[in-house]
């Protein structure tokens, strides 16, 4: 891989390109640790046999061959083929396969043509056959294609089929876990080794995971939201509560009402282990299966919460469900609720007696918009126009962050783009958010840019991106600690004074925060990941305050 750190030169003459290659390099999991460097040693003796000179590198780590849309190394490459920025004439690759093992089976065809049409020959260097465009060649690639796509259909058979036969003999087989339980390590003869923490995996191949009762902390919490729903507290005040208190869900964010009502009614909380309710095969559409699918095990976890109270909890869930409403009654009702108050919002809608959430305006209408439109009112439309415009600017910087993984990616780091979140997370303790300030300016006081603060920081560093006057444009993008928005209020205020005051750090372009934040991140991680190897090594003792699992 050492030929792909060469200097880029762009619209070279054709007849300096015969000589010279790039290689596309893909592995499909983080476990194949040595994939990529084999394929580059393949392609490497090809290249010398051939007189060709390797001047780029384009790869894909730990991406699944399904589809394209998350292989940044893929993407890379076809968009430079198509913008005739390709300073080579060749591109070398391993087998048919590398290009993916696409369920459509003319997708890899597609982009060898797009290569082809820019006047780049395709090589597979590991192929018994020549990819010289004749009648043999062109239908072994296409058997090629068939056997990539059908190897990944007969392999997520199996490992299902697998998974299934596990999950019936009560272990947990991958997804997240609920809050107030936790996942015990347990060798081959069912005998405790350890907890795991969130992202950790389990050490050997040979082990398998049992969820159990989580710490008594959160043990008294998922009880006390049982409590809170039966005294007729609703899901959405319920997680308002949690939030005001500090406490936040599995995954570390604040919650909501939909995570309380999954919560109310998982069976795991009386002690079922219940798995294969959802199928998700080859990345295509989530389905539900139905109940005569499902993996079912009874008495396999220690309840949390008692049975006479779950089911309880169950009824009452039902009997709420049970009301339902016509379309044109919940727009009449909608009517006379603007009558009363003068204006809506979502704060309104929720809170009045007898009216449906805004969720089931939204299931039943489309957008809140959509509703007002249909009543008659217009709203705030300053307000849909900021909404829009944030909406934009937020997935602009999204795109910064597909920018920054990248160029993570090529320093050795591995980060996971969540978008619901808006940041990239690299572990437990680093984390980069991204964020948006807007211009503003009161009266005769200085000019400041604002944003509101998240009910819960994430640990790491925060890129802010700051508008132009007009909050139309980029202006520049600031760089903190998640740390520096802990005691700052609902709000976050930032002008070039305090700015200076408090040494945070400005980029005039996103390139030059990128540069400067893979190298703090690349040392912190290098460190992370040195004390994790060390805690995954004596997994023999349960975490304190735990319980152990009989």
């Amino acid at each position: 891989m050492a030929n792909s750190l060469i200097v880029r030169k762009d619209h070279l003459p054709q007849a300096q390109k015969i000589h010279r290659a790039a290689q596309y390099v893909r592995m499909s999991t983080d476990l194949q640790k040595y994939s990529t460097e084999n394929q580059a040693a393949v392609i490497a003796a090809y290249a010398a046999i051939h007189g060709l000179t390797l001047v780029r590198t384009y790869r894909d780590d730990g991406e699944s061959g399904l589809k394209i849309e998350k292989r940044a190394g893929l993407t890379a490459l076809i968009r430079d083929v198509q913008s005739g920025e390709a300073d080579f004439g060749h591109l070398l690759i391993l087998d048919v396969s590398r290009w993916g093992r696409f369920q459509d089976v003319d997708e890899s065809a597609h982009y060898e043509f797009l290569c082809r049409k820019a006047g780049i020959k395709v090589a597979y260097c590991a192929e018994q056959f020549d990819n010289d465009g004749s009648l043999l060649s062109s239908i072994v690639k296409n058997i090629k294609r068939v056997m990539a796509a059908e190897y990944s259909r007969e392999l997520s058979g199996k490992v299902h089929a697998g998974a299934l036969r596990l999950a019936g003999l009560g272990f947990k087989m991958g997804g997240s876990v609920p809050y107030g339980l936790q996942r015990l390590v347990v060798d081959e003869h069912s005998t405790p080794k350890g907890f795991l923490g969130r992202g950790e995996r389990k050490f050997l191949a040979s082990d398998r995971v049992r969820l159990c009762r989580g710490t008594p902390a959160q043990t008294k919490v998922v009880r006390w939201i049982y409590e809170q729903y039966l005294s007729g507290k609703s899901p959405r005040g319920i997680a308002r509560e949690l939030n005001r208190r500090g406490i936040v869900n599995s995954r570390g964010a604040p919650w909501c009402k939909n995570a309380i009502r999954d919560l109310l009614r998982n069976e795991a909380y009386i002690g079922t282990f219940i798995y294969n309710r959802t199928t998700e095969k080859l990345e295509t559409k989530r389905a539900r299966n139905p109940q005569s699918l499902w993996i079912r095990k009874e008495g396999i976890i220690e309840p949390t919460v008692e049975r006479n109270v779950f089911l309880r909890v169950q009824k009452v869930m039902a009997a709420r469900r049970l009301i339902k409403i016509p379309e044109e009654e919940m727009l009449l009702r909608l009517r006379k609720l603007l009558m009363k108050k003068g204006k809506l919002s979502s704060r309104i809608i929720n809170e009045c007696p007898g009216m449906p959430s805004v969720t089931s305006f939204s299931v039943h209408f489309g957008t809140l918009k959509n509703v007002y439109r249909l009543i008659g009112y217009t709203g705030n439309q300053h307000y849909w126009d900021k909404l829009a415009a944030y909406k934009q600017w937020v997935e602009f910087h999204l795109q910064n962050a597909a920018r920054l993984r990248v160029a993570l990616k090529r320093a050795g780091s591995f980060a996971r783009l969540d978008r619901s979140a808006k940041c990239l997370r690299l572990n437990r303790a680093e984390n980069v958010s991204f964020r948006v300030a807007r211009w503003c300016k009161y009266g005769g006081r200085v000019v400041r840019w604002m944003m509101r603060n998240r009910v819960r920081r994430l640990e790491g560093w925060v890129i802010i991106l700051r508008l132009d006057e007009n909050n139309q444009s980029p202006l520049d993008y600031l760089l903190l600690p998640s740390a520096s928005l802990l005691f700052n209020g609902p709000w976050f205020r930032v002008s070039e004074e305090s700015r200076a005051a408090h040494n945070i750090e400005r980029f005039d372009t996103f390139d030059e925060l990128s540069r400067s934040l893979v190298k703090r991140l690349r040392k912190t991680t290098r460190a992370t990941r040195y004390k994790s190897n060390k805690a995954v090594v004596d997994m023999s003792k349960p975490k304190r305050g735990c319980p152990r699992a009989t």
